[in-house]
């Protein structure tokens, strides 16, 4: 069994020895930014389990009622006046400290762009709330130009080039990710150093077998989260403290 350890300080060292470093952000950064996770004690599936079929795809694209409710929904999603907190600013500030080659997110927020983090660095891996995709003709567009037309009285507008359905560029469930992005992801976790999952629960699949990826590759695995997962036998290291102020520490220690 691995040694756990605790101290910062010790993660700081291996950063500074790292050729190349990988973070995995999940729902658990935006948190503190008041976006809701999915599964933690509070999460948004664990306080209402039937808003968990608003995230499927089948159900979407099959029964209108669903869209209708979810772009109600999608109106005030809490990403529209969220900010960056200091957990988003840190992996921000490892960036620009050249302590971070790849960024993969499961968030589909837009907060780590709004931190500073580059698009050359990040995998939006699930996706993005900020824009609206065709499902017929893969035209894509701004989430606020489709967000005019429902408060403008359209309660499930279609793709203006096709007719087809839109909806929004994130991945649900039953939905595959971008081959691309996951490529790119699987590529960036073999050949790191260290890899950082920060405030993911690593239950997700594929996603979650990137930290198996990094150590299977002889990577030190760092995980930052204040619930179990399923691979804290397999860290190096975990961080239980909350991810602004461990993050922040870090980041000041580079």
């Amino acid at each position: 069994m691995t040694t756990r350890i605790d101290e910062l300080s010790t993660i700081a060292g291996w950063l500074r020895g790292a050729g190349r470093v990988v973070a995995l952000a999940g729902a658990g950064i935006s948190t503190e930014s008041g976006i809701p996770d999915f599964r933690g004690p509070q999460g948004l599936w664990t306080t209402n389990p039937g808003a968990e079929r608003l995230s499927s795809l089948e159900s979407y694209m099959a029964d209108q009622d669903v869209r209708m409710e979810v772009w109600r929904a999608r109106r005030f999603h809490p990403a529209w006046t969220a900010t960056p907190n200091r957990g988003h600013r840190a992996l921000a500030e490892l960036e620009r400290k050249g302590k971070l080659d790849t960024l993969i997110t499961q968030n589909i927020d837009g907060l780590h762009q709004a931190a500073g983090n580059s698009a050359e660095t990040l995998i939006e891996i699930h996706g993005t709330i900020r824009e609206v995709m065709c499902m017929s003709c893969d035209e894509r567009s701004p989430m606020s130009t489709a967000l005019g037309r429902v408060d403008a009285g359209e309660e499930d507008p279609a793709c203006r080039s096709c007719g087809g359905i839109l909806k929004s560029a994130t991945i649900s469930f039953g939905q595959s990710l971008d081959p691309l992005d996951l490529q790119r992801a699987q590529h960036a976790a073999g050949s790191c150093d260290v890899f950082l999952a920060v405030g993911t629960s690593l239950a997700v699949y594929p996603v979650a077998y990137l930290p198996q990826i990094a150590v299977e590759k002889g990577a030190r695995l760092v995980i930052f989260n204040a619930q179990p997962t399923p691979l804290d036998p397999l860290a190096d290291a975990l961080v239980r403290e909350p991810l602004g102020s461990s993050l922040s520490k870090l980041a000041g220690l580079l």
